[in-house]
């Protein structure tokens, strides 16, 4: 009772612990995102007099609808901040001495990212179909919106469709313009109007449909064409009209209201219907594509039928057709050869050119069906892009949850610091090969599955493999791991640091150290003998090699840690002499399934066998040398002892 007591506790103290961390990092995360599309759209919004209203809605939509996105990417960061601060402060440590593993005390945590995965999916398949089409409707009209006027002074202003507008100075606290040219060619260059004035002011009507431009001192030329055609005039010589104005009112058509696009528009296109339609609206949707494409093959296949030349054959059997067919064509092409070449040159061109013509008009038809099951495809493919959405989020928080709550553990580092380096590279990951399965699955390359499912086979069997080597507590991000793996690999030797001390509690029993060293001697010289040269066959069978090996190691460390509080110099200076022995020269272990295989697939066991001579050359050296340093250091030790004795 104690015991769950205490287990209820502790997961009370996690789900308190991780909830305030995740909420933090998801509000982090979306900003982040929020941030990304404000930089991707900021060129659509900037200059068009949008309202804080129409501001807010487009980011409120846009918040939603990047929910998705921040949500795999908090729930990252929040476990790896969260398991990072537990390894940090040695709360790990104590709940597994507290004999509760780490997937037992991961329970809660599981349960709360299942329920978020649930929560998800249900956004994505309810929420998401209503949100997108508010979004992208809004983006678009947006888009079509008419740039707010700001005449800039001194170069031409072209934002007024069919109109370039010049002003030389400004005031911009009046708004009146100076120095104004107008260049109207809204009615084709022909018909090209210029205005030059002294000033002008320039207003939007009330409708907000056109703009009113009062002009004061000025000449108006425009090219006279109209009602020209049947007079002869040289193409040098162009009729135009001039009129000069002390005062003269010109309205030019320029819509500058926020026209908002309805939604119905997006959700009935076929072409972007997609984003408003929940899986079982897609599922539908496939269907009704899929038998519109089987039914254009259908049809497609009865015309090639027709127009075939061998159409023929059909009505024979199966068994005759290839005999009939190459009599028939053998027999048929001088018939119609000679038939062609006995019709005079009118007629044989008028046969030409009809032959060119159907084929022609045949394969334009081909042409036109072909891009038409082309388009239908490629909106089956987003339609299933879009169903596999649904559920590949979710699986994707579920993932990232499994790959930072172990990593976590593993790096023992909290903080904003570490973690966050490692969730942006970990998410640059998932971004890319997102965004490579879709394009495939998008283009028709993979199966939609396989391309919207890639990003998460890829990551899946990594968050399996740091669970399980978070469980087994594993080192595999410490640097002394790899220094020592690097060491061995390159035979960089470690050197072995003993120092005389100032306390010793216990001196070393030298006869014992006297007779452990004879039997080490004994040992390696008996290996030697034994296993200096390795067969083959010995190499993938014999147990023995790797027990010996392991017993002459422990040996010699446990005779090295007596010496190591010696006093005398000497002693400690030749017990620094010895090597360190390296554990194994083989990559399985002997006499298991894996190296007998390897033995009996001849080209592969014998470059393994060939790749571990290096490392048996090293341990038998190492070996040799162990020999020859007992020799000295047993010399070393009697000489001391007839120091004593004299």
């Amino acid at each position: 009772m104690r015991r769950d007591f205490h287990i209820k506790k502790l997961y009370g103290y996690l789900l308190k612990t991780y909830i305030p961390l995740f909420l933090m990092t998801f509000a982090i995360c979306l900003f982040l995102v929020l941030m990304q599309f404000l930089w991707k759209y900021v060129e659509d919004m900037v200059g068009k007099g949008l309202g804080l209203n129409v501001i807010g809605e487009m980011f409120l939509y846009a918040a939603l609808q990047l929910i998705p996105l921040a949500l795999p990417l908090s729930i990252l960061l929040a476990s790896l901040m969260m398991f990072g601060n537990l390894g940090e402060n040695l709360e790990l440590l104590a709940i597994k001495s507290a004999g509760i593993s780490l997937i037992k005390a991961m329970v809660p945590l599981i349960a709360l990212i299942v329920l978020i995965c649930i929560g998800t999916f249900f956004f994505q398949n309810n929420a998401m179909p209503k949100i997108q089409p508010k979004f992208y409707s809004l983006l678009i009209s947006i888009r079509q919106k008419s740039p707010e006027l700001d005449v800039p002074e001194g170069v031409f202003y072209k934002e007024i469709e069919g109109y370039n507008l010049y002003v030389d100075k400004k005031n911009r606290k009046t708004g009146m313009l100076y120095g104004v040219s107008i260049y109207d060619v809204s009615s084709g260059f022909q018909n090209m109007a210029v205005i030059i004035c002294d000033s002008a002011e320039m207003r939007t009507s009330e409708d907000k449909l056109s703009l009113v431009f009062t002009m004061h001192s000025g000449q108006q030329f425009q090219n006279f064409t109209q009602g020209t055609e049947n007079m002869n005039f040289s193409s040098e010589f162009i009729p135009y009209a001039r009129e000069s104005f002390v005062t003269k009112t010109m309205t030019i058509p320029y819509d500058d209201n926020f026209n908002r696009m309805e939604e119905s528009v997006l959700q009935e296109s076929e072409s972007s219907n997609y984003v408003s339609k929940n899986i079982a609206q897609l599922r539908v949707s496939i269907d009704s594509l899929e038998q519109f494409i089987d039914s254009v093959n259908i049809s497609d296949r009865k015309i090639m039928k027709q127009y075939t030349y061998l159409s023929f054959r059909n009505s024979y059997p199966q068994e005759k057709r290839d005999s009939i067919v190459e009599h028939a064509t053998a027999s048929m092409k001088p018939d119609m050869d000679s038939i062609f070449a006995s019709k005079d040159i009118q007629t044989q061109t008028a046969i030409l050119q009809n032959a060119y013509s159907k084929a022609d008009n045949n394969g334009n038809d081909y042409l036109f069906r072909s891009m038409s099951k082309t388009t239908t495809q490629r909106n089956i493919n987003r339609q299933w892009i879009e169903w596999h959405r649904k559920f590949t989020i979710p699986f994707a928080c579920f993932v990232f949850f499994f790959i930072g709550a172990p990593l976590g553990s593993i790096v023992r580092k909290g903080g904003l610091g570490t973690p966050i380096v490692i969730s942006v590279i970990l998410f640059i990951i998932y971004y890319i090969l997102d965004n490579v399965g879709y394009k495939m699955a998008r283009d028709g390359v993979w199966d939609h599955w396989i391309g919207m499912w890639f990003s998460s086979m890829i990551l899946l069997p990594l968050g399996i493999f740091l669970t399980y080597k978070a469980m087994t507590d594993s080192v595999i991000m410490s640097t002394d791991t790899y220094t020592s793996f690097f060491k061995k690999l390159f035979f960089i030797r470690e050197k072995r640091n003993y120092t005389i001390k100032e306390v010793v509690i216990e001196e070393p029993n030298y006869a014992e150290v006297y007779q452990s060293s004879r039997e080490l001697t004994d040992e390696v010289a008996a290996h030697l003998q034994k296993y200096g040269t390795l067969g083959y066959k010995t190499y993938w069978t014999d147990n023995g090699y790797d027990h010996s090996l392991t017993s002459i190691k422990n040996k010699m460390e446990n005779m090295l840690n007596q010496l190591s509080n010696s006093r005398k110099p000497m002693v400690i200076e030749k017990a620094k002499e010895y090597p360190v022995l390296i554990k194994y020269v083989r990559p399985f272990n002997t006499g298991s399934t894996l190296a007998k295989l390897c033995m009996y697939i001849f080209p592969l066991g014998v470059i393994m066998k060939l790749l571990s001579l290096p490392f048996e050359k090293r341990i038998n050296r190492d070996l040799n040398a162990v020999l020859t340093l007992n020799n000295e250091l047993n010399e070393i030790m009697n000489n001391q002892q007839r120091k004593v004795a004299v």
